[in-house]
């Protein structure tokens, strides 16, 4: 059941229509509403790290809009999201944006008591009635582009990848590009590490030097300080989720890119017109909605590479093309 009655009161001022004009990025339109939404989010990393800076960014945009007043916390610890969850429900907000991956039982358990107030977290698991909606980063399909730039651009056919920690949001990722390497060179072995840790750069680093020291001349940076140790020793590095090439020029050879703009519109869109539904948004992630993309610098890469990438990636929007779905924890091949 839709929790249209529990909003209708908090509500009942949005104007029923939604504007025609001025048409947000995903193809949702602007709200037409009395006042901005109270949205908050909770970040248990610093904003600055690449996944929840893309909800930040996207929040950023909204108020800029209009749309919503938009507070955050961030460099939350596991233990408190708890309270400040509940906190900002005692604070009347509309929406409350989090993370909920470390923890599920809690964020689920405060979000019951606050029927009123609509809850989008990104999460590994489903939705729950009455208000509890979930969202992840699902760019597997950039991933297995920027996998075959990688196949192709290696020498020694050797890719080393740093990730956070192996779960099925970060191993998708992480297969699809391996999927896209061998795709275009069944040759390339892979190095595969987790520094379970969502923001530690300086162990990030130490991690990826070792695999260059074990012959790997492209880097996967699935975490801050892949790309530092990439640009040290003077090899390549794939980006994920954001774009760091100006921030290290000559290194990122092409990267695959979140766009959380499509999920928060959607969801903003949602809420001001009553009409919200404790659901999955995962699916506004994917390129089709404009919630992934992926970007190559041509001047690193190999022109054919790049052809059959963007040949791929037309397959990919045209729906002839469908990037698997792997969960499974990545391992090394060498």
């Amino acid at each position: 059941m839709a929790i249209n009655d529990h909003f209708a009161w908090t509500r009942r001022a949005v104007l029923g229509l939604v504007a025609s004009l001025a048409v947000m990025a995903g193809g949702v339109p602007a709200i037409a509403k009395d006042k901005p939404l109270k949205v908050a989010a909770i970040y248990t990393v610093p904003v600055e790290q690449q996944w929840v800076g893309r909800i930040h960014k996207a929040l950023q945009a909204a108020q800029a809009r209009g749309d919503v007043t938009y507070t955050y916390s961030e460099n939350v610890a596991n233990t408190d999201y708890e309270r400040v969850m509940r906190e900002y429900a005692e604070g009347g907000m509309d929406l409350i944006i989090g993370e909920a991956f470390a923890v599920e039982r809690a964020a689920r358990s405060v979000a019951a008591e606050y029927p009123d107030i609509a809850f989008l977290m990104g999460s590994s698991f489903g939705p729950a009635q009455p208000n509890f909606a979930v969202f992840d980063n699902w760019i597997h399909e950039p991933s297995y582009l920027t996998g075959m730039i990688a196949g192709k651009a290696t020498k020694s056919n050797v890719i080393g990848m740093v990730g956070g920690y192996a779960i099925p949001e970060v191993n998708r990722l992480m297969n699809a590009f391996m999927e896209g390497a061998l795709a275009v060179n069944p040759d390339v072995k892979f190095l595969v590490t987790f520094i379970n840790s969502w923001y530690d750069p300086p162990k990030a680093k130490e991690s990826a030097f070792a695999m260059v020291d074990k012959g790997a001349d492209i880097l996967y940076a699935e975490r801050f300080g892949v790309s530092d140790a990439a640009k040290e020793k003077g090899i390549l590095a794939i980006g994920n989720v954001i774009d760091t090439a100006g921030d290290y020029p000559g290194t990122i050879l092409a990267s695959a890119l979140w766009h959380m703009e499509p999920t928060i519109d959607r969801v903003i869109e949602a809420v001001a017109s009553d009409s919200f539904e404790p659901s999955d948004y995962g699916q506004y992630s994917f390129m089709s909605y404009g919630g992934g993309s992926f970007v190559v610098d041509e001047s690193l890469a190999d022109a054919e590479a790049v052809k059959a990438s963007r040949e791929k990636e037309k397959e990919i929007l045209d729906g002839l093309f469908r990037v698997n779905v792997n969960d499974a924890e990545p391992k090394s091949t060498m």
